[in-house]
């Protein structure tokens, strides 16, 4: 039989990842081009497996305690996606050069490293999401925090593998160039949105 905790820990880690997001905006994009999705999958579960487990350990107090970090994680994140929505916006101009299926431009490992691990670090609600709130869940749960850690854990290793290669049944969709041109027309739109929500508290708080 399940675990309480564990069952706590998967539907908890769930709920705060299934929310759209600039990482989640670039899995499915990696997705729909079957472009190194596996490494795309690998690396924001991991970092995600790193977050939670710092955070259950109790690692968290020190981002609570030292609030610097966030605001270095807001402004470094907002010049990243801005300049992601910038590169959205170029692709969006010219479609023709993300035609899932003929496409001789190739996104390179190591950019696709690159993105994957700033979309994630650069994130400040990673840390407040991950490390404060699961962390702190998770720490309520006594003898259970481990089993609560593992179902968090499960959840991230659930919805990225899901979003990575699932969103390839949408390929023959987006075989259409203009598909495309919509498809980063709305990722542009939407890195912007979270770029300001990102550096607004910098200026209000």
């Amino acid at each position: 039989m399940l675990q309480p905790s564990l069952l706590l820990g998967f539907s908890t880690g769930l709920s705060l990842i299934v929310a759209i997001g600039a990482q989640n905006a670039f899995v499915l994009r990696q997705g729909i081009r079957k472009e190194h999705v596996l490494l795309t999958v690998l690396l924001c579960t991991i970092s995600d497996i790193i977050l939670i487990a710092a955070g259950v350990s109790g690692v968290g107090f020190i981002v609570e305690r030292a609030p610097w970090i966030l605001t270095v994680a807001r402004v470094g994140g907002t010049i990243f996606l801005v300049c992601y929505a910038f590169f959205a916006l170029r692709r969006a101009i010219a479609p023709s050069s993300l035609d899932s299926s003929s496409s001789k431009v190739q996104t390179s490992a190591f950019s696709v490293t690159i993105t994957a691990l700033m979309l994630t670090w650069l994130n400040p609600h990673v840390y407040i999401d991950t490390v404060l709130l699961l962390g702190s869940i998770g720490a309520a749960q006594g003898d259970g925090a481990f089993a609560f850690a593992l179902g968090a854990m499960a959840a991230s290793l659930t919805w990225f593998t899901a979003l990575g290669f699932a969103a390839r049944f949408l390929s023959r969709f987006f075989a259409n160039p203009h598909s495309w041109r919509i498809l980063d027309a709305a990722i542009c739109v939407l890195m912007l949105i979270f770029a300001t929500l990102l550096i607004a508290p910098v200026f209000t708080n």
